[in-house]
């Protein structure tokens, strides 16, 4: 197989950031999957990614004529369910589909669908992306982790998505354990996407106010242990490197959720703290941080959804 029509669907900050790279990389070969007033949009107005418009080419989800070799999903979880149907007209029977969503449910839920198609683990890490009126501004691009669960060896279709990502100057890492690096990546999001949430504050906050940081701690511990019971090598070593990475971003820079909060859109609670908590229940563990986390920010949503 070679990768020559690369389909994405998800136009909000991280999917903007990558289309950016991969419009300028391939042309007529790259699309974004939308219909509607929300295609009409896009092709419009494109979007403002650090001052630079981007405009990418738009199919929409009943044209046949486009056909991608590999699918690529930065949607939400709440989204996920839609954006497979909306895929079905441009797949083939050898497409290759990539999700980069948060959460450790997306990869069997694709799978469940496109059952012999390859459905790869992916991630992306470092992203602090802020989207405004204006368009979206970032500092980090971030990297993005994909491949099979095991990558030990490294099988020809892992081979041929890296070599697209590395022409579109898109950061990218084979993980040889990709379980792992899904898990790890759950438990930040877990715990600095919804503590913000709750309490507004920024990155800085997880950094230098030693309440956020102790409290980060707890609700990352929660799914560390989870972890080890699932057999997912998450130790709590990875919660103090992730303080490392995250003192590189703009302290004033906020989560996908905090953001999702202000502008009064439905968060990805149900794939977050419910999660955990149906994860906790089945293998014994407690989970009294997220059982608290999930009710007050659905508490939050209640005010507006």
């Amino acid at each position: 197989m070679r990768i020559k029509n690369i389909a994405l669907v998800g136009f909000g900050s991280i999917g903007c950031i990558y289309s950016r790279n991969l419009s300028k990389a391939f042309g007529e070969n790259f699309a974004v999957i939308a219909g509607g007033a929300r295609a009409e949009k896009i092709r419009k107005n494109g979007i403002i990614v650090n001052g630079e418009k981007v405009l990418p080419q738009v199919v929409p989800p009943d044209d046949a004529s486009f056909k991608a070799d590999l699918v690529i999903f930065t949607v939400k979880n709440y989204q996920l369910a839609q954006a497979i149907e909306d895929v079905k007209g441009i797949a083939k029977s050898d497409t290759v589909f990539l999700p980069l969503l948060n959460g450790v449910t997306a990869h069997d839920q694709i799978k469940a669908v496109f059952k012999e198609n390859t459905v790869l683990y992916g991630i992306a890490l470092g992203i602090d992306a802020v989207r405004t009126p204006e368009g979206i501004t970032n500092r980090n691009d971030g990297v993005i982790n994909f491949g099979k669960a095991d990558n030990s060896v490294i099988s020809g279709e892992v081979s041929e998505v890296k070599a697209m990502f590395d022409k579109a100057q898109i950061s990218n890492v084979v993980c040889t354990d990709m379980i792992r690096a899904v898990w790890k990546k759950w438990m930040i999001n877990v715990s600095t996407n919804q503590l913000s949430a709750i309490t507004g504050v920024g990155y800085g906050a997880f950094v230098h106010n030693e309440y956020m940081r102790e409290a980060m701690h707890q609700v990352m511990f929660e799914v560390i242990e989870l972890a080890q019971k699932s057999g997912v090598n998450l130790k709590k070593e990875d919660v103090f490197e992730y303080e490392k990475t995250i003192a590189t971003f703009d302290p004033d820079g906020k989560t996908s959720m905090l953001q999702d909060v202000e502008n009064k859109r439905r968060t990805e609670v149900d794939y977050f703290a419910k999660t955990v908590i149906e994860f906790g229940k089945k293998a014994g563990v407690p989970t009294p941080w997220n059982d608290r986390i999930y009710l007050l920010i659905k508490g939050i949503e209640g005010k507006y959804i």
